[in-house]
């Protein structure tokens, strides 16, 4: 994997809107810590656009993220927010080189989608912050996380006690995944992330217990989770108990006594306030005590 070289004082930073229409104010706060920072952010010209939900057409947002992505003056790209969109600037972004000038994409949710494609060609990327959270300032400890990372600063290690099932044990290797739903429908595509021998982190919002239900049944049914180096399972949020279930853990404890690889959940990843970033595609050692204490070290050269 390519790690993109890190940033310094005065480096541009690209702001798009991949996907869902972005609120001007949160943009311009975010433009606001990045200038806090030392960095130039640049808001591309569809970045504020509507297009029904979308941030602009198809093309417009294509345009603005493939120039981002080519033009060897920016040195990051920010994803103003998630939503629904990505997918539709796969195939043509794919045509592209992402090798000559890597850089850092950052984003979560539907920009998991575009992380499948960075990790098609092997460039590392960062599963974080948008526009919203880096409007909160240069104080948020979540922000301070990301600057580190785009900095090229070791970031610390996550840690947390998990309140729900855990299979203890320690295991070094890639980590990839992002929001379950995306990445759940790129399986069979150039931009899959579930990928055997690797720690899958999954997380998402919104969705009905039975749905989570059927897509980890889909994964197990197919061997993908026995193919695992590990699992992570992020923070389920805005969702309802159903007759069946109480919580989303419920659910997905009886399925998730079947692995034999470490397996972690509640992890501080997903559409919550103390959403840790990470990198995408580092070497990652995840480790999971009996006590349930869980640690995620990175290792990023």
């Amino acid at each position: 994997m390519i790690t993109p070289p890190p940033l310094i004082q005065g480096d541009s930073v690209a702001i798009v809107s991949p996907a869902s229409v972005i609120d001007p104010k949160l943009v311009d706060g975010a433009c606001d810590t990045l200038l806090k920072w030392g960095f130039e952010p640049r808001v591309y010209p569809h970045a504020l656009a509507v297009d029904g939900s979308y941030a602009g057409s198809a093309d417009e947002r294509l345009n603005d993220l493939a120039a981002a992505l080519t033009d060897p003056a920016i040195k990051a790209i920010i994803c103003s927010r998630g939503g629904y969109g990505a997918v539709h600037l796969l195939s043509r972004l794919s045509q592209l080189d992402l090798t000559a000038h890597p850089k850092w994409l950052v984003g979560f949710s539907d920009i998991s989608a575009l992380h499948g494609l960075m990790h098609s060609q092997e460039v590392m990327s960062i599963h974080g912050s948008m526009a919203k959270q880096l409007a909160l300032g240069t104080d948020d400890e979540i922000n301070k996380d990301l600057l580190s990372l785009l900095t090229g600063v070791p970031p610390r290690p996550i840690e947390w006690e998990s309140a729900n099932f855990v299979n203890p044990g320690t295991v070094t290797a890639p980590m990839i995944g992002g929001n379950l739903a995306v990445i759940s429908a790129l399986i069979d595509t150039p931009y899959n992330l579930i990928v055997p021998g690797t720690i899958l982190v999954v997380e998402d919002i919104s969705e009905p217990i039975y749905k989570v239900e059927r897509i980890f049944y889909q994964l197990m049914l197919s061997g993908k989770l026995q193919q695992l180096a590990g699992l992570v399972v992020g923070q389920f949020t805005e969702y309802h108990p159903d007759r069946n279930h109480l919580t989303m853990e419920d659910m997905l404890c009886p399925i998730l006594k079947q692995l034999r690889c470490p397996v972690a959940t509640d992890a501080p990843i997903g559409h919550i306030d103390s959403n840790r970033p990470w990198v995408e595609g580092a070497t990652t050692t995840l480790t999971v005590l009996p006590n349930r204490q869980v640690t995620i070290t990175q290792h990023i050269q």
